[in-house]
């Protein structure tokens, strides 16, 4: 069994900075890639940040130059820095986990709310 859990979500004002963490664990050996993917209210799930084992990221277009996503190297965690919060940055926030084998693992998502 696999568990994915994330921490680090809250609520900020706009122009502050948040930090989100993510952990992966249990019956797997190394995850590929590891990423960032939020959820606003009556939103689809989108892509916010990935990070490969080889260190290649990829970034969407919004948050650009504000997020950044780093990896620990040779583990199952991730971080997302995310700077200069703007109130639609407002969702829940996933990490996700994907195998060598594609298989992807998901975490119970963490809210982070941007607003005065």
């Amino acid at each position: 069994q696999v568990q994915v859990v994330e921490s680090g979500g809250g609520s900020v004002q706009p122009g502050g900075s948040l930090r989100l963490s993510c952990a992966a664990s249990g019956s797997i050996f190394r995850l590929n890639a590891m990423g960032w993917y939020r959820q606003a209210p009556g939103e689809q799930r989108e892509l916010v940040a990935t990070v490969t084992r080889d260190g290649n990221t990829h970034y969407a277009e919004s948050v650009k130059g504000r997020f950044a996503i780093s990896r620990v190297n040779g583990k199952n965690t991730v971080y997302l820095q995310m700077n200069s919060l703007k109130a639609e940055d407002t969702a829940v926030y996933y990490c996700q986990g994907v195998s060598y084998g594609s298989r992807e693992y998901w975490g119970q998502g963490t809210q982070v709310t941007v607003s005065l």
